[in-house]
């Protein structure tokens, strides 16, 4: 029911109204004030309390009572010990911590191996849904008090059935993983069935770009449990407690003679400096929590959503200093935040893997509260040069943009791939094409900045004019050419220079040439030409991005009509 009172009404007088009607009427009542297009109050009728009689729960409902409390409680009570010792939270404890008192929504299998000799509670699994800071989610999480979190049939059946939901339910997952992988002992129920173990990884790859998958590690996952975090769109990992390996430290010992440590094996640090594969740190189980609900805020409520827009913030630090912080010289390195910082909402910024592949910077932010994913050079980091495994880490990180409608920002200082007999030994070409390939195919509105230096395929890899994206813009400082002054000008000119004599001579030439090459690949006459949209002001570069970013907001972007790609 839709109510309008007069426009000098108080919030509270048009509470008295809103309830008096909703008891009346037994349905909802929206007042709304003057000509106002949203009610100021809205007010449902609760309806009368149950009627009390003399009925009490029987003795079948509280034996009931007593078999939840006994599972609740989990495995026998000095395992719970050690997980004091090692600083980690019961796994319902846990849940208490991701999702309050009256988070956990239901939970599903909780009397799987009920029944079984040994009574297993939940079979070492917990499944269900739960409300995280306002969303829906589905989660999994190991009760390591129950055989190390280890994995058997009904545990698995859990696990499936948790994906298969968030398949056809759209809502995101959340892996809390604790667990010492499947029990040998028990393999032929569930490690090569159709419908076995094996099959996990099956679904995240079905559940992959539908909705986020996001995992955190609390122990050591080794074999099969370890395939999950890699799997998982966002992986983060805690200090001295997570580690991940394809072996255990003993099996490797086996079979190569290498005596190493869990942590030097697989633990946070190696995986976030060398493999990449954790996209973030967490100083302890509270830190995790508050970095996957900082994250979760870029990312969709909902498969086939856009995330949501927050209310917009002024930048931490004022775009009218953007210009100075960027050095005149395209050599001289700078930090490449600190123009960031200048462009996004403040505190929005959100760096993933700041670890790995640093010559890139890959982050979520918001711009007038609208989230954005970050692909940035970075000068202070060997110059702003692309590695192998900084392409890597932005190429999937453009493709999970991608996936799940976060528009893209690129900002370009680049002199461009690096050269050389050790980057490719380590791929830098396949790793390049992964990264081209990325900016390539995403259909999401993108924005690409040429802050300074924009030298070689580095352009293209930042979503240069040929990769479509909805506008290039150039700062005063841009250039983009095949190569920098120096580079060219020996290149082309180094016969010729060595055949001057006169030293002083030998300089005049090469400052003049210098100075030529640099008018041919400078952002004024890339402008001229069309080869980019627009040169702006660097002090109005957010308000340019905002009024971009809004404008192709809903745009609409189809790739050529194949099964998929063949570049991965």
């Amino acid at each position: 029911m839709k109510v309008r009172i007069g426009t000098g009404a108080t919030e509270e007088e048009a509470s008295a109204i809103a309830s008096a009607l909703a008891q009346h009427v037994g349905s909802e009542v929206n007042v709304y004030v003057g000509d106002a297009d949203e009610p100021l109050v809205t007010w449902s009728d609760p309806g009368e309390p149950p009627e009390e009689d003399d009925l009490e729960p029987t003795e079948r409902e509280k034996e009931l009572w007593k078999e939840i409390e006994a599972i609740e409680a989990g495995g026998p009570e000095k395992y719970k010990e050690r997980l004091a010792e090692k600083g980690k939270l019961f796994v319902r404890d846990r849940l208490d911590l991701w999702f309050g008192d009256d988070g956990v929504k239901f939970e599903d299998g909780r009397f799987a191996e009920f029944d079984a000799e040994d009574k297993l509670p939940a079979d070492g699994l917990l499944t269900g849904a739960a409300e995280f800071e306002g969303r829906d989610v589905h989660f999994m999480a190991n009760d390591f008090t129950v055989k190390a979190g280890s994995m058997a049939a009904k545990g698995v059946e859990k696990f499936l059935r948790m994906q298969q939901r968030a398949l056809q339910s759209g809502n995101p997952v959340l892996y809390l993983m604790d667990s010492s992988g499947g029990r040998i002992d028990q393999q032929t129920g569930f490690f090569a069935n159709r419908e076995g173990i094996g099959k996990y990884y099956y679904n995240h790859s079905m559940l992959s770009g539908r909705v986020p998958q996001i995992c955190v590690l609390y122990g050591p996952c080794i074999a099969g449990a370890a395939y999950t975090p890699v799997f998982a769109d966002f992986t983060i990992m805690v200090e001295e407690m997570s580690a991940m390996a394809i072996a255990s430290p003993r099996m490797v010992q086996m079979v190569t003679g290498e005596d190493i440590s869990m942590q030097d094996l697989g633990g946070a640090q190696m995986h976030a400096e060398h493999s990449g594969s954790a996209d973030l740190v967490a100083r302890d189980e509270e830190h995790a929590r508050e970095l996957v609900a900082d994250l979760i805020t870029y990312l969709p409520n909902k498969a086939h959503e856009k995330p949501p827009r927050s209310e917009p913030k002024a930048p931490k630090k004022s775009p009218k200093g953007i210009d100075e912080v960027i050095p005149q010289s395209p050599n001289r390195a700078y930090n490449m935040t600190d123009v960031i910082e200048r462009v996004v909402d403040a505190d929005s910024y959100f760096e993933l893997r700041p670890d790995y592949g640093g010559e890139i910077i890959t982050a979520f932010a918001r711009i007038d509260g609208r989230p954005v994913g970050i692909i940035a050079n970075q000068p202070a980091q060997r110059s702003g040069a692309i590695f192998p495994d900084a392409a890597e880490k932005a190429a999937e990180f453009i493709w999970k943009c991608d996936a799940f409608e976060v528009p893209l920002l690129y900002l370009c200082d680049t002199p461009g791939f690096m050269a050389g007999s050790q980057v490719e030994k380590d791929a830098i070409l396949e790793k390049g094409k992964k990264m081209i390939y990325a900016t390539s195919s995403s259909t999401v509105p993108k924005q690409s900045v040429v802050v300074r230096k924009a030298y070689g395929a580095g352009i293209y890899a930042m979503s240069g004019p040929a990769y479509d994206p909805q506008s290039i813009i150039g700062l005063p400082s841009g250039e983009i050419g095949i190569m920098g002054p120096e580079a060219a000008i020996n290149a082309v000119y180094a016969n010729k220079l060595n055949a001057i004599e006169d030293e002083e001579e030998r300089a005049q030439r090469e400052q003049e040439l210098r100075e030529e090459y640099r008018e041919d690949i400078d952002v004024h006459r890339m402008a001229s030409e069309m080869v980019i949209d627009d040169i702006v002001p660097p002090s109005t570069l957010r308000e340019e991005l905002v009024n971009r970013f809004e404008f192709y907001a809903d745009l609409e972007k189809d790739l050529p009509d194949k099964k998929h790609g063949t570049i991965l």
